[in-house]
Parts: C-alpha cells; sequence; structure tokens
C-alpha cells in the first residue's frame, strides 16, 4: 500500500514539473483563448468598402509604403465619418497636449511602463495551481486598481456634478 502511495505522489509530482516546463517567460494575467464568446471585433468598426478587380493588372499601381490604395482612397476620413465626425474639422489638439504635458513628459514611458508591468505581472501571476491550470487571475491581480463605478458616482451626485443615468447596482 505504502509503495503504491509513493509511486502515486511521483507521479503527481513529475506531471506538476512537466506541466510546468510550458510556461511564457511573459506571464498572462488574462487567459483569452479566442473570440469564441461572440465579444467585440475590433475590425468590425471599420467601413470597409467591397475589393474590385481591374480589368488587367497592368492597371495596377505599384506598392508604395504608406500610400493609397484602390479600395480605401480616404481611409482615416472614412474611418471619421463612420464615427459621426466631420472629415473637414481641423484637428486643434495643441492646447489639450499642452495641458497634459504641464508638467513634463517623459520621453521613455514606453519602456517604463512595459517594464513596471512586466514586474507587476510576475508578482501577480496566481499561486500554482491557478497557473497549473490556466485560471484566469486578471480581475483578482488588479482589484486594487479598479474603480468602484457607483461610489465614484454617487461621490460626483454629492459634489453637484451632472452625471449620465447609469443602470442600478447589479444589474449587469
Amino acid at each position: 500500500m505504502q509503495r503504491k502511495a509513493m509511486i502515486l505522489g511521483g507521479m503527481v509530482c513529475a506531471a506538476l514539473a512537466l506541466s510546468a516546463c510550458d510556461r511564457n517567460k511573459q506571464p498572462q494575467l488574462l487567459n483569452v483563448k479566442s473570440n469564441q464568446e461572440g465579444g467585440p471585433d475590433e475590425f468590425a468598426v471599420l467601413p470597409n468598402k467591397p475589393l474590385t478587380l481591374p480589368d488587367t493588372y497592368a492597371e495596377l499601381p505599384e506598392p508604395t509604403r504608406g500610400g493609397v490604395n484602390r479600395t480605401d482612397v480616404t481611409p482615416l476620413e472614412d474611418a471619421v465619418v463612420a464615427l459621426g465626425g466631420n472629415p473637414n474639422a481641423g484637428i486643434s489638439d495643441g492646447g489639450l497636449v499642452n495641458y497634459a504635458s504641464r508638467y513634463g513628459v517623459s520621453p521613455n514611458i514606453r519602456g517604463a511602463l512595459a517594464t513596471e508591468d512586466l514586474e507587476f505581472r510576475r508578482k501577480n501571476d496566481g499561486r500554482l495551481l491557478e497557473r497549473v491550470f490556466n485560471v484566469n487571475v486578471y480581475f483578482k491581480a488588479y482589484r486594487k486598481q479598479s474603480l468602484d463605478q457607483y461610489a465614484e458616482l454617487e461621490r460626483l451626485r454629492r459634489l453637484g456634478v451632472r452625471t449620465n443615468s447609469a443602470p442600478p447596482e447589479g444589474a449587469e
């Protein structure tokens, strides 16, 4: 009986050791398999036009980096129109950029954030069995950084800030 227990224990240890070998170097907190749940498709918002074939392939222009294509001659303007904007309106975000950068701008912000995020994900990578069974630990890891939307809504309303209506708490 004791021999069977030792063999079983050895097999469990071997299985855990082997399952730990196939880990990414980058910890993943949100383990997303695929978009099978019918979630949002970020490409669905693009106003794609149907593809057309030319009469002869000699009519096709030479490909150039950053150049226009035959189907979407003005893709940025088309996206602005699809989102309800005016493509002829001027872009004047200089004031916003100046206000946002009034305390200084870090030139290496992307690298610094990537380093800090990697360190945070390594610290909050989940327990052993959560990693073995590929359990989603994203929401638990970021719980301290999340915003209680209903408490914030009440706080703003007490301050007299006009807010949009919101569904009642628990109606999600």
